[in-house]
């Protein structure tokens, strides 16, 4: 490679960070400029990172003095769950003419719940001759493209059947919020009703996105939330359960051609599952010709692994052509480990 791809990484909590130092790693990728929160500006990217090291990078609060498509190639995004939130920021990014992944849940496929925004978004990245996709373990791999991938071998399908059983621990407050994690059953269904806990983020991009690539023809997304009650006393960096309360949640999405079920995703998500004695896993069960059952045990790292794909798909999306990416719309994501992984031209 000529040099490497320089990287502003704007937002630094638990997958922000995560990014950054895996970056780090990677010599074909170069951090030049990091966007934190207010208490964070004007610190070393080094020991925001907890890193024991200076590297040389301040981190600003002020996205206008580093996006700088001169010397930014592409912006790692990880700052919210929501589209809608996160367009004046997307919109700074595009509009200085620099690429962006983020690993925001609704930019997997922004078109199933946003198709205004998606076509604003789609329209700025080409007129900025740049692309951004939204990427993720789920939405953006296990319960999507992996799926999609599994079927490239059959030859029809009558409706797909998938669940991820996963530990919320390693994610942070802002993921635990919108689980409902640390609430009372109670508070729980109000937060369902007022819509301050929405379960898991992603379930109509993950159909749209499956539905899309196999032309299923899902006219319809119907989904139900229910809280996991923690039987024990359980505790991460963020948040701490007692018994009786809301540990995470059960969330079912099902995609309808008509009046038949087509696709059926389930994300049953609690922090520390193994204290109740519950594994976990990734399941894929295909109908079609042939039938394709797949299981992953235990699950894929969640927090590990949306911080692998949203790094290892920077070259890709740099590489594409300009517009707004899904993760069915490129080649599949490598873990980059030697040069000819950046320089997969597409």
């Amino acid at each position: 490679m000529e040099r490497p791809i320089r990287i502003c990484q704007w937002g630094l909590g638990e997958m922000g960070g995560g990014m950054a130092r895996l970056m780090l790693q990677k010599p074909g990728l170069e951090i030049v400029a990091a966007i934190g929160r207010p208490r964070q500006a004007g610190m070393d990217l080094g020991e925001v990172l907890g890193l024991g090291k200076k590297l040389g990078v301040i981190v600003t609060d002020d996205p206008d003095t580093v996006l700088d498509k001169e010397k930014v190639d592409c912006v790692g995004l990880a700052t919210t769950s929501w589209t809608a939130t996160q367009m004046p920021d997307l919109c700074k990014i595009l509009s200085a003419g620099i690429n962006c992944v983020t690993i925001t849940e609704e930019m997997a496929d922004p078109e199933a719940q946003n198709p205004e925004l998606a076509a604003e978004i789609d329209a700025l990245a080409k007129a900025n001759g740049v692309s951004v996709l939204g990427t993720g373990v789920n939405p953006g791999f296990v319960l999507d493209l992996l799926i999609v991938t599994l079927t490239a071998g059959c030859h029809t399908v009558e409706r797909i059947e998938a669940s991820r059983v996963n530990d919320l621990s390693p994610y942070g407050r802002t993921v635990m919020k919108s689980q409902g994690v640390g609430t009372t059953p109670e508070a729980f269904r109000a937060g369902l009703a007022d819509g301050t806990i929405v379960g898991h983020v992603g379930f109509p991009e993950s159909i749209h996105m499956i539905s899309e690539a196999l032309g299923l023809g899902v006219d319809r997304i119907e989904q139900t939330r229910d809280p996991i009650i923690s039987k024990v006393r359980r505790e991460t960096p963020h948040v701490v359960v007692e018994p009786g309360m809301v540990a995470g949640c059960t969330h079912t999405g099902i995609g309808y051609r008509g009046d038949t079920e087509v696709i059926r995703l389930v994300h049953p998500q609690q922090i520390h599952p193994h204290m109740e004695d519950q594994p976990t896993g990734d399941y894929i069960h295909i109908y079609g010709k042939p039938e394709i059952n797949m299981t992953i045990q235990p699950e894929i790292a969640g927090g590990k692994a949306t911080i692998g794909i949203a790094v290892n798909s920077i070259p890709l999306v740099v590489a594409a052509t300009p517009g707004l990416k899904r993760m069915i719309d490129l080649p599949v994501p490598a873990a980059l480990m030697g040069e000819s992984a950046y320089r997969r031209n597409i």
